[in-house]
């Protein structure tokens, strides 16, 4: 038995349109090397798509590469994830299926307080699936699952969530791994992650969806199972240039970044540019990037990416009249609930607190938002 496990594609996920065609290649890439290996079945463990409802342009390209598959007679079995979840259950991952390229193997139903999943049969194996949900919000009902059995069959089970041993001691709301039903391969997505332990495999993005995941993955990956050997396949279309300048002065900082541009050979790579540090002169609106744009173009590169979301301007002094206590967020809860009474100003000072988390060096952004929304979530108790 040999099939790949892919998850986490998000087509159509980028704004840039140089970086959204690159995260389709990276697709086809996956796709080629699936067809080249001569699979028995290849699984989508979730966020296929970006959305529910994907472009146009998104489906007819996505349709074209599931076709080279029907051609080559490998059946493909998937779920649906957070971002390509529909509370309506409508998206165009039915029409995927109906086209008879694809099957979602999430069929349950409920029974008592049980969640029952059953089977897709394939030959002699029993795919499960459940699907992902917003927010995590999959993690609760998970814990409810049970398997309607399949005596002698190979079992693999498919999830789109978070599980403890992934994450470690963060503390965001996961699935404790150790309560799942027992199956021969947990085919797991969601997580943006290198991870395989046992029979649990996160199968990582096909391509990374943001500028951190870029740095930290630089490139895509999936797994394939060949008779009880896991092997990851690393996919590396581009290169990556990352640059990080702590600043004072935004009006030499682009001369400063160019000069340190032209010591690299920049052409066909991605090329990220951070600056970080607190100006002392001039202002974020006077870096001027259309220059390193300019540059960047006679220079042939594949795409530009910038952030300043560390840079800063200095602190300004903030005289406050008549208030004699020395905390200040103290003070504005007070005036705010004086004026607006309400039960639940109680919980204004833990929310606060939560929304102050700060994002761990090693932890991913997905991670991150999951941790805040999770602490949240405790805190008005939904």
């Amino acid at each position: 038995m040999k099939f790949a496990h892919l998850g986490d594609c998000h087509l159509g996920g980028w704004r840039q349109p140089e970086l959204s065609d690159l995260n389709f290649q990276y697709f086809q890439e996956a796709i080629k090397r699936c067809i080249k290996n001569k699979l028995d079945f290849i699984l989508i463990s979730g966020d296929l798509f970006d959305s529910p409802y994907p472009s146009i342009e998104t489906l007819k390209d996505s349709f074209a590469e599931f076709k080279k598959l029907k051609d080559a007679k490998i059946p493909v079995f998937l779920i649906a994830g957070s971002h390509d979840y529909s509370i309506s259950g409508k998206t165009f991952l039915e029409v995927l299926e109906s086209s008879g390229f694809c099957k979602n193997v999430s069929s349950y139903e409920e029974r008592e307080n049980s969640i029952i999943l059953t089977p897709t049969i394939h030959k002699n194996i029993a795919i499960y699936g459940y699907p992902g949900r917003k927010s995590g919000l999959e993690v609760d009902e998970i814990e409810r699952i049970k398997l309607d059995d399949a005596p002698g069959l190979f079992k693999i089970l498919m999830l789109h969530t978070t599980i403890r041993d992934a994450i470690g001691n963060l503390p965001v709301k996961a699935v404790d791994e150790t309560k799942l039903p027992k199956v021969d391969y947990l085919a797991l997505s969601h997580l943006h992650i290198i991870y395989k332990k046992d029979n649990r495999v996160y199968s990582g993005p096909i391509f990374p969806n943001n500028i951190s995941e870029l740095e930290e993955l630089q490139g895509g990956t999936f797994y394939i199972f060949d008779n009880g050997k896991i092997t990851r396949e690393d996919i590396k279309l581009k290169d990556i240039i990352s640059i990080h300048l702590e600043i004072n002065n935004s009006m030499n900082a682009i001369d400063e970044t160019l000069e340190l541009l032209k010591t690299h050979i920049l052409k066909d790579k991605i090329i990220i540019i951070r600056f970080s540090g607190i100006l002392e002169k001039g202002s974020i609106s006077d870096l001027d990037f259309t220059r390193i744009e300019a540059f960047l173009r006679t220079k042939k590169s594949y795409a530009f990416l910038k952030s300043t979301t560390k840079l800063h301007m200095p602190s300004q002094d903030v005289k406050i009249e008549k208030i004699d206590s020395g905390n200040l967020e103290s003070h504005i809860i007070k005036q705010f609930q004086e004026k607006n009474p309400s039960v639940f100003n109680s919980l204004i000072p833990q929310l606060i607190r939560s929304l102050a988390i700060e994002k761990n060096e090693d932890e991913t952004n997905s991670v991150f938002e999951e941790r805040i929304m999770s602490e949240t979530k405790r805190i008005v108790q939904i």
